[in-house]
């Protein structure tokens, strides 16, 4: 006989539209059900908002860092731009950047407070997306020519600057002389408002010309880092070889895990343990289609000896309910798929809602650095959840099926 045929699936299918005096197993089957529905939708909702979530703030925060961070032991290259021109064209990197750093104490009226000045190429300083993309006032062109710096909004806000005034900015070390280091001051035009999303940046970053830069901070022209962008941060591993052998054994890489290891190891083991939590709920609403199955084996006990008094097989009767019982976890999690994948797709639109209805802010931008909730579906994340799904769901089914064929004709009679 062959398995899984048209009679099998028609008796499952008998068992799974429940009677009037079978209520109470219809009751446990529809929360074995939602139980599944609702842990797999809400399972694949978590895995893209935390990989939404990754994906927007690494793109923020990497997006003016790079990915990776070329630097020389010596603490100055041979030749910066050859070793620049060589790392961009490798395959895969997006942008080499060579940049000079340093902090130094901003002033503008009565504010005064810390930034990190960062120099940069003017040509690379426009090719940067997350920079070029973000320019609320002014623009990044001429930048060179008219010595002005960009500023983020919120420092712009705080000191109430505009396109146009100037701002100071006090570098620790200057002139030499007979009483010590003298600091650095000088002033600089704003020729450009950035709001990157990020309160770190958009307040104590500033950038400018690299030329403009090293003079401030009398850097050696063959000094500072270069910094790499690829088209994808997570094949850094795969581009390590090719960067290495491009900068040789004088220099040395940093990539962007090492930099950002604590934010990123936060945000693995908070999707591991959120992804474990969400399991355990599938794991207990495949535990309902166990009980479930049980008590319909029970019910069913005169149905399944007239069956193999009729010459069933106990192959048939196994399958039989195992396809009622699969049946249930499998449309649970099919549900569930279209249930979260609907929710991803207007999430942004649900959080609206909910502040209306509630009146509360929910993810408040300046907290949790994102102006709206992202939410990306990973194919391999979805694929895994149905997997597991769908794993419980048939496991679940066995031990009830193997009952169910175990269970001998003159048994199942003799109290009927």
């Amino acid at each position: 006989m062959k398995a899984f045929n048209a009679l099998e699936w028609q008796i499952a299918g008998r068992y799974l539209r429940a009677r009037r005096r079978e209520s109470f197993i219809s009751v446990i089957s529809a929360i074995s059900f939602l139980g599944i529905m609702l842990g797999v939708g809400t399972l694949i909702v978590v895995m893209a908002v935390m990989s939404g979530f990754r994906a927007d703030l690494l793109d923020r925060i990497l997006g003016v860092n790079g990915h990776a961070e070329i630097a020389a032991y010596s603490g100055q290259f041979s030749d910066r731009q050859s070793l620049t021109d060589a790392l961009q064209a490798i395959d895969g990197v997006v942008l080499a950047t060579p940049m000079v750093e340093g902090q130094a104490m901003f002033s503008s009226g009565n504010t005064v407070r810390g930034v990190l000045v960062r120099g940069m190429p003017e040509d690379k300083i426009t090719l940067m997306p997350s920079l070029a993309n973000a320019i609320e006032a002014g623009s990044l062109q001429d930048m060179q020519a008219q010595k002005g710096v960009a500023i983020g909004v919120r420092l712009a806000e705080q000191a109430n600057l505009g396109i146009g005034d100037k701002l100071s900015l006090i570098a620790p070390r200057g002139a030499v002389t007979p009483f010590g280091v003298a600091p650095r001051v000088r002033q600089f035009p704003v020729v450009a408002i950035f709001r990157i999303g990020m309160s770190e940046f958009d307040t104590n970053f500033i950038f400018m010309p690299i030329a403009q830069a090293e003079k401030f901070f009398s850097t050696p022209p063959q000094a500072g880092r270069i910094d790499v962008t690829l088209t994808d941060p997570d094949m850094i591993d795969a581009r390590l070889g090719a960067l290495q052998a491009a900068i040789g054994p004088d220099h040395y890489i940093a990539d962007w895990r090492q930099r950002n290891q604590t934010l990123s190891g936060a945000l693995e083991v908070e999707r591991n343990v959120m992804f474990l939590i969400l399991t355990m709920i599938l794991l207990v609403a495949s535990l309902n289609i166990v009980s479930g199955m049980v008590m319909l084996v029970r019910d069913k006990g005169r149905d399944i000896a007239v069956l193999r008094s009729m010459g069933a097989t106990r192959g048939m009767i196994m399958r039989v309910f195992f396809i009622t019982g699969a049946s249930i976890g499998v449309v649970g999690t099919l549900a569930g798929l279209g249930l979260g994948t609907l929710f991803c797709a207007y999430i942004e639109e649900i959080r609206q809602m909910l502040i209306y209805l509630t009146g509360a802010e929910l993810f408040p931008a300046q907290v949790y650095f994102l102006e709206e909730m992202p939410a990306r579906m990973v194919v391999s994340d979805v694929v895994q959840v149905l997997a597991i799904a769908l794993g419980l769901s048939f496991v679940s089914t066995l031990y009830p099926a193997y009952r169910a064929a175990s269970l001998q004709p003159v048994e199942a009679l003799r109290y009927e």
